[in-house]
């Protein structure tokens, strides 16, 4: 089964994006490629947050195509963000709770996924009281936990110092070797691509690279 992905369209009226391609729906696949190449707006695609012209098929079931056009909560696509995203008000434990309960079940345990993440012992806590790579581990369990069919991940390590960064990174290439989901992961680091993907789209200006 694969994601086959063909979009020909603009975006906002100005940045054109031109990408077709069809990867394997399990693994890692990162989108490399410069700032304002289009990584970003590929993922908000998947995600159907942007309309933009063309086919999107997951496992065989139209995403969108010329007639279709899935909702983002009918496609159910986990997002990890380059900044903290968890709801301030909330402790890590409520805004793990949060995804479970607007989600159907699935292949995601909370104890497991808690325990893969190592944030059993910051449940309690508030984000205001997470470091930054504390915070981004709960926002991928809580990713994780709203039972995705894909999880696109945004540059999530770009916000973090280079201790942290390395630290995250390490954990990042085991957990998402195992999760059994299709990941996209947007970055501009060839050497993150390199540990963290099994295949590598390029993208410039809008365009794959051959």
């Amino acid at each position: 089964m694969t994601v086959a992905v063909a979009l020909d369209g603009k975006v906002g009226g100005v940045f054109t994006l031109q990408a077709t391609f069809e990867v394997p729906s399990h693994g890692v696949t990162a989108l490399l490629g410069p700032s304002g190449s289009g990584k970003t707006t590929i993922l908000r695609a998947l995600a159907g947050l942007d309309r933009i012209a063309g086919t999107i098929i997951v496992d065989g079931v139209v995403w969108q195509d010329g007639d279709i056009f899935l909702a983002p909560d009918l496609r159910r696509t986990g997002y990890v963000f380059q900044g903290m995203s968890l709801l301030p008000h909330r402790t890590v434990a409520a805004n793990l709770d949060y995804a479970i309960h607007r989600s159907p079940p699935g292949a995601f345990a909370r104890d497991d996924i808690i325990d893969r993440a190592g944030i059993g012992h910051l449940l309690g806590r508030r984000p205001a009281r997470l470091s930054g790579g504390e915070a981004q581990r709960a926002s991928i369990a809580r990713a994780l936990l709203s039972q995705p069919r894909l999880l696109l991940m945004d540059e999530p390590l770009s916000a973090l110092d280079s201790d942290a960064r390395a630290q995250l990174l390490d954990w990042l290439e085991n957990l998402l070797a195992g999760i059994g989901i299709p990941v996209f992961y947007v970055t501009h680091d060839n050497a993150e691509a390199r540990r963290i993907a099994a295949q590598t789209l390029r993208i410039r200006e809008g365009s794959i690279e051959s």
